[in-house]
């Protein structure tokens, strides 16, 4: 029996030496466990003095961690001593296990450890979930609870050091935040995005070396202020992300290039079966009110026909007098139509010619186009321009192969070109074949990606100078790639990449 005793001990409390098991009594689903402490005395916690002088002792039940998947109850008899100090404010004290208890403490410290680790991994709601399947209950503010009180980590003086932003609130309120790049952790959060924050930051840490930013001229500004000493890189993920951009504008601007490689759309064989010849009547077959006045213009005829008078007419179809006489003068239905909408122009008609170019050139939100138009004279409302694009959106259309978004052809310039598939390899080639700008952006671009990925930052100038070379309408774009402070050269030269 002291055998299993001593093995149980080890194996519940590796770390606690001064304990004594009483009692073990084991079932299916629990483990009850008697202990006590073996010390002859204990260390006042006000002023340290030993005391050897037993005042009591009582139970205590601190919860503990579940062994071989059964709930462990722990009986600790624990003892109360008397303070021999007669200057310190205790009178008396109860002694601490090391290792297993603390003063006020519910839990043991394999617990508190345990749902410690796991708030750190999930946090309140999924780190209670998953303590509950443990078998250690818990809520979820215990959980945030025992996170709070762990001491803060001891961070070391970081080399290099990210700078980014963050929002709390988009648009609204930003922060900084500073990460370490070397063990990609993040260091700190500071409130606001200004350069004298950050300044004052860096100014705490004299070791940082180098600072890795985007463009943000605030940025800069802290950088500079508070480690002169430090060399400014540009991030890699930045310098890729504005090219994204840039390329991505560039290719909309040859929205007619990528339509022009569209086939067109087959004509419709005539058919054989004769086409009816479309009414006058601008109301056709099937139009609520079209169909109601042919109703009635049968009805009234009918019955006149049959011998009745006008007013026998009125009176079994409750109709006005002057409303039977309307439909009994008119031959045919269609003569009570003519007048209402034919010959009836619009404001708009001599403005539909340009809104149908502009349409078919991709341009299709109503309000962009109601100002264009308002310049040239129209001095209609803009509800009038919005319904008439409706109508275009609601017609029906031949089906046609959609040309390439430009989102779709810059992706498939940025991305490597062994990662395409073959359809979208034949449709860069022939949108390369057909638009000399775009093959020019799509060699700059691959250079520009062959320099970052291999950090050839000494032909950034090359590049530069290559890119202002062939005279492209939107060669401004490479100057998002550059740094007033040379950033983008030296972040290409660098051997370790960022954390985004």
């Amino acid at each position: 029996m002291e055998e299993v005793v001593l093995q149980l001990k080890e194996l519940l409390f590796p770390s606690v030496a001064d304990i004594e098991v009483l009692s073990v009594d084991v079932n299916i689903e629990i483990v009850r466990v008697d202990v006590q402490c073996t010390t002859v005395g204990a260390a006042c916690p006000g002023c340290g003095a030993w005391s050897t002088r037993v005042h009591s002792s009582y139970l205590r039940f601190p919860a503990d961690a579940p062994s071989a998947g059964r709930r462990v109850v722990l009986r600790l008899r624990v003892r109360r001593f008397r303070c021999r100090n007669t200057v310190c404010a205790r009178r008396t004290f109860v002694e601490q296990i090391p290792g297993l208890t603390r003063r006020y403490g519910q839990r043991t410290e394999r617990l508190r450890c345990a749902l410690a680790a796991v708030g750190l991994a999930l946090a309140g709601r999924a780190g209670a979930r998953l303590a509950a399947v443990l078998g250690m209950s818990v809520s979820r503010n215990t959980v945030l609870r025992l996170v709070d009180i762990l001491p803060e980590p001891e961070v070391p003086a970081p080399r290099v050091v990210g700078v980014d932003e963050y929002a709390t609130r988009k648009g609204r309120h930003y922060g900084t935040v500073l990460v370490d790049v070397e063990t990609r952790r993040p260091i700190d959060l500071l409130p606001d995005r200004e350069a004298s924050s950050l300044a004052a930051w860096l100014a705490q840490r004299p070791g940082v070396g180098v600072v890795c930013r985007d463009r943000a001229p605030f940025f800069a500004e802290g950088a500079a202020a508070g480690a002169p000493q430090a060399v400014q890189v540009a991030d890699r993920w930045h310098l890729w992300h504005n090219l994204n951009e840039a390329a991505e504008r560039s290719v909309a601007q040859h929205r007619r290039c990528l339509r022009a490689l569209t086939p067109a759309a087959p004509q419709p064989e005539p058919e054989s079966a004769p086409v009816p010849v479309p009414s006058a009547s601008p109301w056709p077959t099937g139009h609520r009110f079209a169909d109601r006045t042919r109703a009635r213009h049968a009805a009234v005829h009918a019955l006149l026909e049959a011998g009745h008078s006008q007013r026998s007419v009125q009176r079994q179809l409750d109709m006005a007098w002057h409303t039977v006489k309307r439909f009994a003068d008119a031959t045919k239905p269609d003569d009570l139509f003519t007048g209402q909408w034919q010959n009836r122009s619009s404001v708009l008609d001599d403005y539909k010619p340009y809104l149908d170019d502009r349409w078919n050139e991709g341009s299709t939100n109503a309000w962009k186009l109601w100002e264009e138009i308002v310049p040239l004279g129209y001095k209609g409302s803009y509800q009038r321009v919005r319904a008439y694009l409706r109508e275009k959106r609601t017609s029906p259309r031949p089906v046609t192969a959609r040309p390439p978004s430009p989102r779709a052809v810059a992706g498939w310039i940025l991305r490597r070109p062994d990662t395409l598939a073959e359809s979208e390899q034949l449709q860069l080639k022939a949108v390369r074949t057909y638009c000399p700008e775009l093959d020019a952006l799509t060699r700059h671009v691959r250079s520009f990606a062959v320099m970052l990925t291999e950090r050839q930052g000494g032909r950034l100038p090359d590049w530069l100078a290559a890119v202002r070379q062939d005279d492209l309408p939107s060669h401004w774009w490479c100057y998002q790639l550059r740094c007033g402070c040379g950033a983008g050269r030296r972040w290409i030269t660098a051997s370790r990449p960022p954390v985004g």
